[in-house]
Order: structure tokens, then C-alpha cells, then sequence
């Protein structure tokens, strides 16, 4: 019966589909469930420090119904997209309504879409490309090799966009990360072609591939729902990746590798990334929260992911945290504190 805590990740697509068919004020559903209900319930009920023992560790690691529990979210995250994007069709919405419909798409692509596709894209074979479809529609394929390739190797140093720096509001970093995220995306992309000697519209050239794809989904999309529905697809995609970046502001804020005399930076460790233990947050986001564990080993699967007590830990859970962050003073005013000493700039 505990593998079917992971079913509440599905609350916020359920959400989303009655806000969706309810419309008017309901439109904002989703958006009041993830960043009013959660936060709440997620000061309310207990915490875990728990770490599976060796046996029920094989165990979660040979039952399948946990991959399946990701795969699900294909369908659901194109489902409730198609299913806004239908609703506008048939219905006379108001400004207000759309706003709402967007931001509660938007909040299905980052939840059930990115964060689903950041787990399988650490995988092979079809979890790979299952996860990249999951990053189309908030059209940031680029994320699997800026990811993969760049930020697990910079994280926590000047040379990655997606760690925040002290004092940098969640805004400026916003403005930061998006655009040099992408560019290094194609600088890791040419490199790659490069040491294996492949040109440009090589099929192993999978930045131009991902912008083709992009333009065939949009296409597609203003084929089948004309500008208005372009406009809400493009729109709820930026909410998507906006709310990836919020939690990347919120996973590595202020915290730094230290170079080495020999010029290399110190080895990645459990204390590079700001974790949660709140039960309902790591539910939801499939033990995202337990982010240390991802760069100790990127490919560890979400159910066998252990708490580190080294690890800087937020006050919140990721739905209260990121919350938090969108007031700089105040996230400035609890976090500071909490920012190891020797981390801070002198």
C-alpha cells in the first residue's frame, strides 16, 4: 500500500482537468492547490528522515509499477494541454479564465512534464526519449543536454546559469539561466559533434532536432487551434519552464564548490544541494526534494533516493520555498542565515 502514496502526483493534472472543464474561477484551481493547499498541509503533517533498508531498497528497485507511475504522465501531461487547449475552442472565455487556464497547464508541464522528464532523462533507451517528450511542450528539450552535460557537471560554480548566487533575486536569476542555459546547450551540442567528428546536420545532432521537433509541435498546435490556441500553448509553456527554474533557484541558492589547488573545482557532495524531507512535497514531485542524492548519482531511481543529514535543508517544502522566493527580502531574510558560513562571499 505505500507505493500508492506516488498517486498523489496525479492531484495536480486531477486538479487541473476540473479546473479546466469548470472554468471561471475554478480556472485558478490548480494554481491555489499547489501554492496555497500543499504548503499548508505540508506544515502540518510529519516530516521524514527515513532511508530505506538494503532489502526494501532491492525490492523498489525491481518493482516496475514505479517506472509505469512515471510513464503515466505522458498521456496526462499532453491530455490536460490538449484538453485547455479544446476548451478555448468551444468556450467564450474571459482574459481572466485564460490567465487562469495557463497558469494551471503551465503548472502540469512542470510538475508532471519536466520534473517527470528530468527523472527518466537520467535513464537509457525509452525512459530517455519518454522524457524528452515530457520537456516539448514547455518547449525546453534543450534541458536534457544542459542538464545532463552541463549542470551536473558545474552545479554549484560560476559556470553554471542554473546556481543561483547569493543575494541574486529569483527575477534576475531568471533572466539569467533561460537564455544561457540554451546557449550552452548548443556549446555543449558542437563540442560533442566535434570529438565525434560529426557536421551539422548530423542525426546525432540532437539540438537541430529539437529545434525541428519544436516547430513541428507549434505548427501543429496553430493548425489544429489556430493563434488563440498557439498564444495559451506557448504561454503555459513558459509558466512550465519558469517553474523548472524556480526550483533550480530554490535546490543550489548560495551554496559553492571551492577550487582546488590543482585548478578543479572540489567534488560534488551532499552538501551542494538544498533538500526537504516535508512528505507531501517529495510525494508530488517524485522525491525531487531529496536532490542531494541526484548528484551523488544521477542515475538513481526517484523510490530509492536517501536523505543525507549533511545536506543543507530548506524550511519549507519546494511548494512553500518556491512561494517564498518570488519576495527576495524575505527569502533573503531566512535563507541568508542558513547558507554555510564558508560558502558565503567574503
Amino acid at each position: 500500500m505505500k507505493d500508492a502514496k506516488y498517486l498523489l502526483a496525479y492531484t495536480i493534472p486531477l486538479s487541473a482537468f476540473v479546473g479546466i472543464y469548470l472554468q471561471d474561477i475554478y480556472s485558478f484551481l490548480t494554481p491555489f492547490y499547489a501554492f496555497v493547499v500543499l504548503p499548508l498541509l505540508e506544515q502540518i503533517l510529519p516530516k521524514s528522515t527515513e532511508n530505506l533498508s538494503e532489502e526494501v531498497h532491492n525490492q523498489k528497485l525491481k518493482n516496475k509499477v514505479y517506472d509505469w507511475l512515471l510513464y503515466l504522465n505522458l498521456p496526462i501531461t499532453y491530455g490536460t494541454l490538449l484538453f485547455a487547449l479544446y476548451i478555448n475552442q468551444i468556450s467564450n472565455l474571459a482574459t481572466y479564465e485564460i490567465i487562469g487556464i495557463v497558469f494551471t497547464t503551465g503548472i502540469v508541464l512542470g510538475t508532471n512534464g519536466i520534473n517527470v522528464g528530468h527523472e527518466l532523462g537520467h535513464r537509457q533507451n525509452t525512459d530517455r526519449f519518454i522524457g524528452k517528450l515530457l520537456l516539448l511542450p514547455s518547449l525546453y528539450m534543450h534541458f536534457f543536454i544542459e542538464h545532463n552535460y552541463g549542470h551536473h557537471l558545474n552545479v554549484a560554480t560560476e559556470e553554471d546559469p542554473a546556481t543561483a548566487k547569493y543575494n541574486q533575486p529569483l527575477y534576475i536569476f531568471w533572466m539569467n539561466s533561460v537564455p544561457h542555459q540554451y546557449l550552452n546547450a548548443w556549446k555543449i551540442q558542437f563540442r560533442l559533434l566535434k570529438t565525434n567528428e560529426k557536421n551539422f546536420l548530423s542525426i546525432t545532432n540532437d539540438m537541430f532536432w529539437y529545434s525541428v521537433i519544436t516547430i513541428i509541435y507549434l505548427s501543429a498546435i496553430f493548425i489544429g487551434f489556430g493563434i488563440s490556441g498557439l498564444i495559451i500553448a506557448i504561454a503555459s509553456g513558459i509558466v512550465g519552464f519558469l517553474l523548472l527554474e524556480t526550483i533550480n533557484y530554490i535546490e543550489h541558492y548560495g551554496l559553492r564548490r571551492f577550487k582546488k589547488s590543482s585548478g578543479r573545482y572540489e567534488r560534488v557532495s551532499e552538501i551542494h544541494s538544498w533538500n526537504s524531507n516535508h512528505s507531501l512535497g517529495r510525494i508530488v514531485l517524485y522525491e525531487l526534494t531529496r536532490h542531494s542524492d541526484y548528484h551523488y548519482k544521477a542515475s538513481k531511481k526517484y523510490q530509492i533516493l536517501d536523505h543525507y543529514d549533511e545536506s543543507p535543508q530548506l524550511p519549507f517544502g519546494y511548494p512553500g520555498s518556491m512561494l517564498l522566493s518570488l519576495i527576495p527580502p524575505l527569502w533573503f531574510k531566512i535563507m541568508n542565515n542558513k547558507v554555510p558560513e564558508h560558502m558565503k562571499p567574503i
